[in-house]
């Protein structure tokens, strides 16, 4: 290894080491992924993260994956532009730039991503004030335990539900979600035609 180093500057030869370690972990990550790892395993030691408001998914520019491809393009990119002859400020420039918008790049396509994997977990609060079909009856006066069925976040779902409602509502009974009792139980009331 020292004879390859033989005879580079000392910028030429940061930017080999950069390149060939960020490249090694990228390698790694790379092939992690594929046998079942994260690439991420307890190896992040203090990612910032800047929140944005979408249900929990935030935008995280400062992770290991991140550094690495950093690190990477910063390194092959430095390597390069030594190569060209172009000035060490300007290589330094640019290197950094092409590392943070690697980067920048690679943040956005993980968030991205993250937002269209939907959970399919109910939030039983988006069911107030929806309108739906009684499917089994629901005793007068919170009697008994009935079922309704109505769509909640995209799909048709059977809950359950009671009302306060005088008499019983029977199946087929057209209702409108009053408020959420707990996490399985609505209360509901019968609209009026």
């Amino acid at each position: 290894m020292d004879n390859f180093f033989e005879g580079m500057t000392a910028l030429l030869q940061t930017y080999w080491i950069t390149a060939l370690i960020g490249t090694g972990l990228f390698l790694i990550i790379f092939i992690m992924t594929f046998i079942g790892g994260s690439g991420d395993a307890d190896m992040v030691a203090d990612s910032t993260e800047f929140d944005a408001d979408d249900g929990g998914v935030g935008f995280q520019f400062f992770t290991f994956k991140n550094v690495v491809a950093f690190f990477t393009i910063f390194g092959w990119t430095g390597i390069i532009c030594i190569e060209h002859e172009y000035s060490s400020t300007f290589t330094i420039l640019i290197s950094s730039l092409a590392g943070l918008i690697t980067m920048l790049i690679t943040s956005s396509l993980f968030f991205y991503m993250a937002k269209l994997a939907q959970s399919g977990t109910l939030n039983i609060q988006k069911a107030k004030g929806l309108i739906g079909e009684v499917y089994l009856p629901i005793g007068a006066k919170r009697s008994s335990i009935g079922k309704i069925q109505l769509k909640v976040q995209g799909s048709l779902r059977e809950l359950e539900a009671i009302t306060d409602h005088e008499e019983d509502l029977p199946t087929s009974s057209i209702i409108k979600v009053k408020e959420v009792v707990s996490a399985e139980l609505l209360l509901v009331e019968k609209l009026t035609q």
